[in-house]
């Protein structure tokens, strides 16, 4: 059994493989290249676990994360966020390196990166088919021709095609509607990629959410995916109905402090600053912070959706339960508890341990 003292973030690696596995043959089966968003485990351990599959390319979320798994080994990288041109010495640097991808939705920052560019990148525009986060909105063809004429005017600049974040996979309620909205989206890019095929013979698209990735089937046309999660996948992958609670790769153990019965309440070692404050309704219709699986790491006794985590301040969790046989919640035990959001939980822990006890290093800040 693993020693725990404190809140230890632990991934099962043999879960994780079958993930990636599991992946990686729906990407050679709808002919897709797979490039991963290594953002949720930020791990050169864990990218190695992904070339035993073939993967060559990644996606990660920021510049600080591109030179990380540059300085791995890793040669072909999206930055997938818009490009951030204060950081323009270290895209300089990385792209004179490696094989570099940036995105873009606007002209003014395209103006921005033309004076100050000194190593070639490759260029894709973002494009927001209904999330409302980042990216052009897909009407907006003016736009879309500006940035391009801007791009096609810099020798250093080589435009790849459009890329996309269907997040609203994420607030759906069954897998017919994530169906649906991958789906729209995925139609709203193949419709860009037909307009422009004529001029940019070489045109790409790129889809990347882990729901619409896991369940879909339907890719054509499409030229890669960028799912991320699914690594570890989460508790609230499982409510979307995305993986079963055997995919989820991550926990999140935490030691018993103390009890308070007359509540059926028990407080752990693990807060905000271990879980993140990402919450979900439960089965119950409670706000919940996480699901507790077994009550006591090593024990055999499951919680079920009878015991959550119903609050969080930075260190303290507070567990809520009715779960029956609540002696298995013993002070001084370790308690498992399944993060609602697998990427927060994992870039709070300072470093991973497997099932076996090893321990795996991942990104600093």
């Amino acid at each position: 059994m693993l020693k725990i003292t404190k809140p230890t973030f632990v991934v099962n690696k043999e879960v994780c493989l079958s993930n990636i596995n599991k992946m990686s043959e729906k990407a050679t089966s709808n002919q897709l290249r797979f490039r991963p968003h290594f953002k949720t485990h930020q791990s050169r351990e864990i990218g190695n676990w992904f070339r035993d599959f073939g993967v060559r390319s990644i996606t990660v979320s920021s510049v600080s994360m591109a030179r990380y798994f540059a300085d791995a080994g890793w040669d072909d990288i999206t930055i997938a966020f818009p490009v951030n041109v204060l950081e323009i010495n270290e895209i300089n640097a990385l792209a004179s390196a490696i094989k570099l991808n940036i995105l873009v939705e606007n002209s003014s920052v395209v103006h921005l990166i033309l004076n100050v560019l000194k190593a070639k990148v490759g260029v894709y525009i973002e494009i927001d088919t209904g999330y409302y986060r980042s990216g052009v909105e897909i009407n907006r063809m003016n736009q879309v021709d500006e940035i391009i004429s801007l791009i096609r005017g810099h020798k250093l600049l080589h435009f790849k095609g459009f890329l996309t974040h269907t997040g609203q996979t994420y607030a759906t309620h069954s897998i017919d509607e994530i169906q649906v909205r991958h789906t729209d989206s995925m139609m709203k890019m193949l419709s860009m990629k037909k307009y422009y095929k004529d001029i940019f013979p070489d045109i790409e698209i790129s889809l990347g959410d882990t729901p619409s990735c896991t369940v879909c089937d339907n890719f054509e046309g499409v030229d890669e995916i960028r799912p991320g999660n699914f690594v570890f996948f989460d508790l609230m992958q499982e409510h979307l109905g995305v993986c079963s609670r055997e995919e989820i790769a991550a926990r999140v153990l935490c030691p018993v402090v103390t009890r308070h019965l007359s509540r059926n309440e028990f407080v752990i070692y693990g807060g905000a600053v271990h879980l993140s404050k990402e919450f979900m309704v439960n089965g119950q219709s409670k706000r919940s912070y996480g699901a507790v699986g077994r009550c006591t790491y090593g024990n055999e006794a499951v919680a079920g959706d009878q015991t959550w985590v119903s609050g969080l301040s930075q260190e303290h969790g507070i567990i809520k339960s009715d779960f029956e046989d609540i002696r298995h919640f013993t002070i001084g035990g370790v308690t498992e508890i399944i993060p609602v959001h697998s990427c927060l939980a994992a870039d709070l822990a300072g470093h991973y341990m497997t099932t076996d006890g090893k321990v795996i290093e991942k990104m600093g800040k």
